[in-house]
């Protein structure tokens, strides 16, 4: 297969594949954020400390991302004609790559969270913060950065989720790699695919660490999180200045 015939064909499954991956990374991000955070806010000594609930979500997080995916994609056939009408194709791909994503991520936002100086949430509680604030205030902005590595890890994983969905015709590099790469024996097209992937996770992979350390707090990066620390400081020296009066 001559270089003329080959670039319709990898430019039309490069935009297959970025659609697969964006769609399923921005429906991870949407549910397995709170889903995260809840996990950190319903365990032991969490705000909305419930233990039972914790265990549930817990193992059903543990469940959905021992699952291989191959088997995920299959197993989600008839609700992912439900949600599509077909499961063939970029569209009804998104469906399992979302879902298989989802308790990804929010297990890394999870471990993430937990990061967070237990200091900076007694401040806002003590400044009269209710749960919300506390993670629109403090969870989420200092967790940033570790949220930005997350989402990148994700972002790469998606990629390999796409091209695995090649092998049921979901389009995309993956089904491109399968259809001709293997079965008609292009080699060279083969190669070309492994390493226009090879270029997009290295380029993600540099993005999302350049991210991740300019928004690093701990970098030296002024935000709202110094703020908190700042005020905390100030209070038992108001309340010295109130004893002394």
């Amino acid at each position: 297969m001559s270089w003329s015939e080959m670039q319709p064909l990898l430019s039309e499954e490069c935009w297959n594949t970025l659609y697969m991956v964006g769609w399923s990374t921005l429906i991870a991000i949407v549910g397995g954020l709170p889903l995260g955070v809840l996990l950190v806010l319903t365990d032991r000594g969490g705000l909305l400390q419930n233990v039972v609930a914790n265990k549930v979500v817990g193992q059903v997080v543990n469940i959905a991302r021992s699952m291989p995916f191959i088997i995920l994609m299959v197993a989600l056939m008839t609700f992912t004609r439900w949600v599509t009408g077909t499961t063939i194709g970029r569209d009804a791909a998104i469906v399992p790559l979302a879902i298989g994503a989802i308790p990804f991520f929010a297990r890394l936002v999870e471990t993430a969270v937990r990061e967070v100086d237990g200091g900076l949430v007694e401040a806002v509680q003590a400044m009269g913060g209710n749960t919300w604030t506390v993670v629109r205030k403090v969870l989420v902005p200092e967790s940033l950065p570790s949220l930005i590595s997350s989402a990148t890890t994700t972002i790469v994983a998606l990629i390999g989720y796409s091209a695995m969905a090649g092998t049921v015709g979901a389009g995309g590099l993956g089904d491109l790699a399968i259809r001709y790469g293997y079965q008609r024996f292009e080699t060279e097209l083969m190669w070309i695919i492994v390493a226009i992937l090879a270029v997009a996770i290295s380029a993600i992979q540099f993005a999302g660490d350049y991210a991740a350390r300019t928004l690093d707090r701990r970098g030296g990066h002024s935000g709202p999180a110094p703020k908190l620390r700042l005020l905390k400081a100030r209070r038992p020296a108001a309340v010295d200045v109130g004893e002394a009066v």
